[in-house]
Formats: structure tokens, C-alpha cells, sequence
């Protein structure tokens, strides 16, 4: 009997050329993306026109900023978990459409309890959305260009948050708050269609998983069409799949979760769960709060989205440029020095001597540091894991980081009650990027890999 010739996926998309067919995954998910993150930011836009609307005092405003970020620490995590076994693309159109539907419903809110609930529930969709789209991106893409093309695609999140700021400015004074989620409850629809028809499932996945092999051969042939696609041919996934969590017969382990702390990336995991915490407690607070702050210095409503957009505006800056950064010196270097330079500029914004156009400068700076920032750690967690680990560990990371969105706008509520001023509070949020410098350091020491 002839012996069946083996093919190793992995090493197919490691060292193929850049095609067309991996540039559309790309851009699909950086639409994806992008969608998301206008859905997950676009509140911290609206809230001084909502909170006037719907009778939300400031002492509760917290609660309904923090409502998403509960719904995506819960989507992170699970979601992530059942894309490691049902697959990528089933779990990305379904979210898809799930926070489309809730962002319409977000627009027909007419009371605070409905909003919070609304958002919470949305919420689970969003957190879908990055760790697995993000895990595709790099499972189809060249390992010379892997972590390029994850920082750019990832910075969809961020260019789409960026866009509500500009909508805002646009639709508010026109329409009203609500207009801005009547449009992030449309575009997803489109975008999910989109996918149902063209997106391709993770090549390794089907490997592992030994399921779909006709249409395993026809996206695998997509990317090189001189793999060899007869009957006998075997199709793997290479042989860190079965280190990592991977038996013989294709099927995961029943602890995915679990896996995160065995093989040695334990250490890993944890410092990653702790720079996720910091960076997006950061990120949520500079993004709920900054609008309402701006307005309460004078300036009109449209302008503060401005200014308070170019916290996103400076992410897509940041993403492109450290990632330009990482590929030269490295994950330690790049992030350390954004844990730096990012307190300093946050510890600005709340000075009184600094004027507006003082604000766009700082806030963008901030920007850089923060949420160009988390597009490295995404990148940075979509490298340490393996592909059977990799949706969970990038998802139970933003996950746990999801936390620190909740708890972020949450504190300025309390420090708000507590009579703190604007400068003591922008010196506590100073505090968590300087702990992200202190985890990359430790990194470096026990990790580096």
C-alpha cells in the first residue's frame, strides 16, 4: 500500500508569499475590527448629550460606562474558548451580528437601567471580536511579516474608535446621540454578510481539528497553489500542536483554559494578564471620561469628541510605528518606554496650566502610548501562544484586562464623590502605565521568548 505524503499547513503559511487571498483576510478583519471598536468606544462620545437626555447623574455614569466591558470580559473569555473548538469564523459572524442587533436596541434606550443592560449584553459580542479575529490574522499570515500585519489589521479596532469620535462630532449636532449607534447597529450587518459568503476558516484549525478538508485544500491552495491536493495526501498542523495541548486524533484538551499555565507558559500568562489589566483600565478611563471633562472646561460638546478622539487617533498612529519599533528592538523596549512616556502625558491632561491645543497634543500623545500600545500586546500574546492555545490565551488575556475597563471609569465615579480634583485624578491614572513598564521589565527577566 503507497504511504500518504504529509503536509504541514504551518509551514505552508510560514513561508508562502503574501497573496491576495491573505490580504482580503486581512482586510476583512481589519473591518471587523474596526466596526468593533467604534461600537465598544463610541458611548464615551455621546455621554454629556445621553446623560443630559436620560437623567444620568455623574456619580452614575460609571456604572453605564463600565456595562460594556463587563459583557466583553465575559465574551473574551468564553467565546474565545469556543472558537479553539468550534472554530474562528462561526464565532465571528455570529458576534458580529449579535452586537449589531444590541447596538440598535443601545439607540432606542430610554431609560439609564435599560442602557447599562443593553451595553452589558452587547458587550459579549464585542468581546469576541478582537482575540479572535486577531488569531486568524496571524494563522494566515507569512511568519517573516506575522507580527506587522497582526499591529496593523489590530489597529481596526482603533481606527473604527477613532471614526465614532469624528461621527460624533458630525451626527450630534444633526441628529442626536442616538444617531451615532443607529449607524454602528448598519455597518456590522454589511460586514458580517460579507463574511458569511468570503471568510475562510483557520487552515490549522481544520487541520487540528481533521474536519472540512475539501475546503481546507481549496483555501490551502489559495495561498500556494503548488501544495499538492490529492487523496492521499495528509494534512497537519506541525508538531508544536502536539506539545501544546493537541492529542494525535486532532481534539483539544478539555481544559483549554488550564493549558495557559502548563508548557511553560504560566509566567507568561500572568505577567500578560497584569499588562492587559493595567493598559486597559487606562484605556477605558482616558476613553469614558475625557469628552465629559473637556465639555466641563468650556468647550462645546463637538469639539471635546475631537480632542477626546485623539486618544484613538494616536492609537493608530502608535500601532503602525510600534510596530515598526518591534520588529526593529523588540516587545521589552517598545512597551517599557510606552509605560513611560504614556504616565507622563496622563499626568498632563489634568493639569490646569495645559490649554486646549496643549490637549490635543498630550491626549494624542497618550494615545500612542496606550492604545498603539495594546495593539503591540495583542501581538505580543498572539506570538507567545501556539495556534491550539492561541484564541484563549489572547482571549482570556483581554479578558482579564477587561476588568480593568470595568473598574477604570468606575474609580473616577468614586474619586468624582470623594471631591477628588481633576489633577489628582489624572495623577492616580498616571500610575498603570508605569506598572506596565514594570511587568515588561519582568518579562524580560523571566519570560523573554
Amino acid at each position: 500500500m503507497a504511504s500518504r505524503s504529509r503536509v504541514d499547513v504551518s509551514a505552508i503559511i510560514d513561508n508562502s508569499r503574501l497573496g491576495p487571498f491573505q490580504i482580503f483576510v486581512f482586510v476583512i478583519c481589519f473591518l471587523c475590527l474596526a466596526i468593533d471598536g467604534y461600537d465598544v468606544q463610541s458611548l464615551g462620545y455621546v455621554v454629556p448629550a445621553l446623560s443630559a437626555d436620560l437623567g444620568i447623574a455623574r456619580v452614575d455614569l460609571g456604572a453605564v460606562l463600565s456595562a460594556a466591558p463587563v459583557g466583553v470580559l465575559f465574551g473574551s473569555i468564553f467565546c474565545s474558548m469556543l472558537a479553539d473548538r468550534i472554530g474562528r469564523r462561526p464565532v465571528l459572524i455570529g458576534a458580529t451580528v449579535f452586537f449589531a442587533i444590541l447596538t440598535l436596541l443601545t439607540a432606542r434606550a430610554s431609560t439609564p437601567t435599560e442602557l447599562l443592560v443593553v451595553r452589558a449584553i452587547g458587550g459579549i459580542g464585542m468581546g469576541a471580536i478582537m482575540p479572535n479575529a486577531v488569531a486568524l490574522v496571524g494563522e494566515y499570515s507569512p511568519k517573516r511579516l506575522r507580527v506587522t500585519i497582526m499591529m496593523i489589521v489590530a489597529t481596526g479596532f482603533t481606527v473604527g474608535a477613532a471614526l465614532g469620535g469624528l461621527l460624533a462630532a458630525l451626527l450630534l449636532p444633526l441628529f442626536g446621540w442616538r444617531s451615532v449607534f443607529y449607524f454602528g447597529a448598519a455597518v456590522p450587518v454589511v460586514i458580517a454578510f460579507v463574511m458569511l459568503l468570503a471568510l475562510p476558516e483557520s487552515i490549522q484549525f481544520l487541520a487540528i481539528k481533521k474536519r472540512q478538508l475539501e475546503k481546507l485544500k481549496k483555501w490551502l491552495h489559495r495561498v500556494d497553489p503548488t501544495v499538492p491536493m490529492g487523496n492521499d495526501v495528509e494534512y497537519s498542523a506541525g508538531a508544536e500542536f502536539a506539545l501544546r495541548g493537541v492529542e494525535t486524533t486532532g481534539r483539544f484538551r478539555r481544559a483549554p483554559f488550564l493549558a495557559l499555565f502548563s508548557d511553560g507558559l504560566g509566567t507568561g500568562t500572568v505577567l500578560l494578564w497584569v499588562i492587559n489589566f493595567m493598559n486597559l483600565l487606562n484605556l477605558y478611563f482616558l476613553q469614558g471620561w475625557l469628552t465629559l471633562v473637556i465639555t466641563d472646561l468650556g468647550v462645546p460638546q463637538a469639539s471635546a469628541a475631537l480632542v477626546a478622539s485623539m486618544v484613538q487617533v494616536g492609537g493608530v498612529v502608535g500601532a503602525f510605528t510600534l510596530g515598526w519599533m518591534v520588529h526593529c528592538v523588540g516587545f521589552v523596549p517598545v512597551l517599557t518606554i510606552c509605560g513611560l512616556l504614556g504616565a507622563l502625558n496622563i499626568a498632563l491632561i489634568g493639569q490646569p496650566w495645559v490649554t486646549t491645543a496643549g490637549l490635543f497634543v498630550v491626549v494624542f500623545i497618550a494615545g500612542v502610548c496606550v492604545v498603539g500600545g495594546q495593539s503591540a500586546i495583542n501581538a505580543l500574546s498572539a506570538l507567545f501562544y501556539p495556534t491550539s492555545q492561541r484564541a484563549t490565551g489572547v482571549g482570556a488575556g483581554l479578558g482579564v484586562g477587561r476588568l480593568g475597563a470595568i473598574i477604570g471609569p468606575s474609580l473616577a465615579s468614586v474619586f468624582i464623590g470623594l471631591g477628588w480634583t481633576l489633577t489628582d485624578i489624572f495623577y492616580a491614572a498616571a500610575v498603570p502605565p508605569l506598572v506596565v513598564a514594570g511587568a515588561m521589565l519582568a518579562w524580560r527577566a523571566l519570560v523573554y521568548r
